[in-house]
């Protein structure tokens, strides 16, 4: 009998948008499963100039890396898996994998770039070609299948890494809200910030005292660190359509 896993949110896809998107809705508590195959955009920039805290840049496969320790850190399962067919019924989503395995979920958020082909079939998804195929939100993610979230280039977004990272966020604060979430915000505050102002520390924050920042911050560099040691050895993937022998 084939694998039968379940998560709160399955991802499809771990590009930028995807992988951002589950660092939230993980952070957050919601078991969450990124399933991917292939090889994100991404991967084929040579030089990354215009993503933000990098001031001579950053190579994009090792921004990618650090992206992925951070999403597992948060408590995200990173899954090789293609995803064939998504089906929606009452008790939520099954996303069916080329390996025969079935995932049960309550969310869905795809993240595929422009491909929709495990989407087509479902009668509430528009699927949208404008010269590469999109699909329908109502501008946060939303579809009008529900529970069901578009995140990145699939949503007509720009092709921008920022961009992308910064839409996956807003779509997994969107799911939270509509989830009915206590009050999110996922901030780490300085002691006293709200409890010195007689008020409880909201649901997704925390305050911690100037040792403890300390020790994050320590903690933080020696993580860093040994990534910016000498340069990332991975070269760019080229365009599938270069003839690398001309």
């Amino acid at each position: 009998m084939a694998e039968q896993p379940t998560a709160d949110v399955v991802i499809v896809g771990g590009g930028v948008a995807g992988q951002v998107a589950g660092m939230f809705v993980a952070r957050h508590g919601f078991d969450t499963a990124i399933l991917s195959s292939g090889s994100p955009l991404l991967r084929r920039n040579a030089h990354l100039e215009n993503f933000p805290g990098f001031p001579a840049g950053i190579n994009a496969r090792l921004l990618l890396r650090l992206m992925s320790e951070q999403a597992e850190r948060a408590g995200c399962r990173f899954v090789d898996a293609e995803v064939t067919r998504l089906d929606s019924g009452d008790e939520g989503f099954t996303v069916h994998t080329a390996s025969g395995s079935r995932w049960s979920s309550e969310y869905v958020i795809a993240a595929t770039k422009n491909e929709v082909s495990y989407l087509e079939h479902l009668e509430d998804v528009e699927i949208l070609d404008r010269g590469k195929l999109f699909v329908a939100t109502d501008g946060e993610g939303r579809t009008d299948v529900e529970g069901l979230y578009i995140a990145g280039r699939m949503a007509r977004k720009p092709h921008q890494a920022i961009v992308a990272a910064g839409h996956g966020a807003e779509v997994a604060v969107r799911l939270l809200e509509d989830d009915e979430t206590p009050f999110y915000r996922d901030w780490v505050a300085p002691e006293r910030y709200f409890t010195g102002r007689d008020r409880e520390v909201p649901p997704g924050c925390e305050e911690i005292d100037r040792a403890e920042q300390r020790r994050r911050e320590q903690e933080a560099i020696e993580t860093m660190a040994p990534y910016f040691e000498e340069p990332y050895p991975e070269p760019p993937e080229q365009h599938p359509s270069v003839d690398e022998d001309s």
